[in-house]
């Protein structure tokens, strides 16, 4: 979906997570790209209506770090303000991790980010040090003290969903903290790293909640279409790290072209990146400016 699509007055004015509600009520598989930057955003948000502020790009794109638990709130919540700024329709969805350690901080995160506009968040049970959720290694709270931390982060969310995921790698233990999550309130419920859409099924039959999918390259996840993921009853379908990694491949393709040229840039062709385009990009981040001939 392209930014210049107008909506309807009448959704405007809603708070995005209703507008997310009343968009998963419709029985389709809503992807949510998950983005790096601002600007991996702005070009995501072109095609696609739902965004996903993935921890592993954050963590990557902000800090050069792997996605072991260096994202402070801080920085979150700044990045999602921004996202907001220039993406004021699109659905946000937003990696919170554990909620930052504490109770109180999760819960302090979470109005923050209702009041900006996130749409929803993800509050996973992982203990620390935490670690991707398609690695090895995982550790994971105990259920009792995630239920406390999921039932306060509940109570405050105001109109924003939030998405309580378990990183259990035990089916049955997955599917007993699913049932707890939604016993508890949660409004979806995302089972990392699932191995077999069947077990989609299996949850959705006993949850009765929408399902969240995190798809990532090179996953332990399979990869499926939209279409068999609404059939296994998934509302919504994070993609993880799609744009960071095409930001990987192209950069570092783009520096061997540079050094076997001599250092000589490509002359410009049609459908090449230039000072141009990626400026009339820019530009549709700020309404009403002109924009300066080149």
């Amino acid at each position: 979906m392209n930014r210049s699509i107008p909506v309807k007055p009448e959704l405007e004015r809603l708070h995005p997570g209703i507008r997310l509600r009343q968009a998963m009520a419709t029985g389709e598989a809503i992807p949510l790209i998950g983005v790096y930057d601002t600007f991996s955003a702005s070009i995501a948000g072109r095609h696609f209506q739902g965004i996903f502020v993935s921890g592993f790009s954050f963590a990557a794109s902000h800090y050069g770090m792997p996605d072991i638990g260096f994202i402070t709130w801080t920085d979150m919540l700044a990045f999602v303000q921004r996202l907001r700024a220039v993406l004021p329709h699109h659905h946000i969805v937003v990696d919170i991790d554990d909620g930052y350690c504490d109770t109180e901080v999760a819960c302090h995160v979470v109005r923050q980010l209702a009041q900006i506009g996130a749409s929803a968040v993800v509050l996973e049970d992982q203990q620390r040090p935490r670690r991707c959720g398609h690695l090895d290694g995982k550790q994971i709270m105990e259920l009792d003290a995630y239920l406390d931390k999921l039932n306060r982060v509940l109570a405050c969310r105001g109109d924003m969903l939030v998405v309580a995921r378990t990183d259990a790698t035990d089916e049955v233990e997955a599917l007993r903290r699913a049932e707890a999550f939604a016993q508890a309130g949660a409004d979806a419920i995302l089972m990392e790293a699932v191995k077999s859409l069947s077990v989609l099924a299996d949850v959705k039959q006993r949850v009765k909640l929408p399902l969240v999918f995190n798809q990532i390259a090179g996953g332990k996840s399979p990869p499926a279409t939209l279409t068999e993921l609404r059939a296994a009853g998934v509302s919504l379908v994070n993609y993880s790290t799609p744009c960071l990694f095409a930001a990987q491949a192209a950069i570092d393709a783009s520096m061997q072209a540079l050094l076997a040229a001599d250092g000589r840039l490509p002359a410009d062709a049609p459908g090449q990146v230039s000072v141009a385009s990626c400026n009339r990009l820019l530009h549709q981040n700020l309404p009403g400016l002109s924009l300066p001939e080149t």
